[in-house]
């Protein structure tokens, strides 16, 4: 299967950047642009491709307001924003964005952004999981012991750190797919939705430190 990719933002010098990153990808390719959040919104909704990557930041309409237009269509939006928007990013997370990664990242992580969109997972740039989770907690999220196991606190741990399935798995020497249990085992005991959840717990803990 080949992910199809749309890319929102307003500086054709990034558009053209990503677009090598990801066609270079076996399993990608970028099937549009778009200058502004509007053309984004109305060209995912006719080409419906898997993933759009959005700028924080666009002429007509941000890419809040891009995820919060494409929240109920089943197309993933990864935002792409710069260091220190931590109140848009929040806010696009409300709205059920599926990652945000800085434009500094590097192609390796805006690859692994929008392959955790399509396995259902959130990655966010190590840089901003800092700002973003520690000390914050979310709305939920337990105050005493939910009794994790010491596997499921390394899992919740690698997640706070914003590790993706495969480095949890290479890390702590497991398969993918216990990896997934244990995250959906977390997720349960902690009455989150999704990664960002784990992740927000860990830091408020104290857990997301690496030992």
């Amino acid at each position: 299967m080949t992910t199809r990719i749309l890319i929102a933002d307003d500086q054709e010098g990034i558009r053209g950047a990503f677009r090598l990153i990801l066609d270079a990808q076996p399993d990608m390719t970028v099937v549009a642009e778009a200058a502004d959040g509007v053309t984004a919104v109305e060209t995912a909704l006719a080409i419906r491709p898997d993933v759009v990557l959005a700028d924080i930041r666009m002429p007509r309409a941000d890419g809040i307001e891009v995820t919060r237009a494409l929240a109920e269509t089943g197309i993933h939006v990864v935002v792409v924003t710069t260091f220190g928007e931590e109140d848009y990013v929040r806010a696009a997370l409300r709205h059920g964005a599926s990652g945000f990664v800085l434009k500094r990242s590097g192609p390796t992580l805006l690859v692994e952004a929008v392959r955790a969109a399509m396995s259902g997972d959130v990655l966010i740039s190590p840089q901003l999981t800092v700002g973003l989770l520690r000390g914050s907690g979310e709305p939920g999220v337990p105050a005493g012991d939910p009794g994790l196991t010491d596997r499921e606190d390394d899992v919740a741990r690698l997640v706070a750190q914003a590790k993706t399935n495969a480095e949890i798995a290479e890390e702590l020497f497991l398969s993918a797919g216990t990896v997934k249990n244990h995250i959906a085992s977390i997720q349960r005991k902690l009455g989150v939705r999704n990664r960002v959840g784990i992740a927000a717990w860990a830091w408020s803990t104290g857990r997301a430190q690496t030992p």
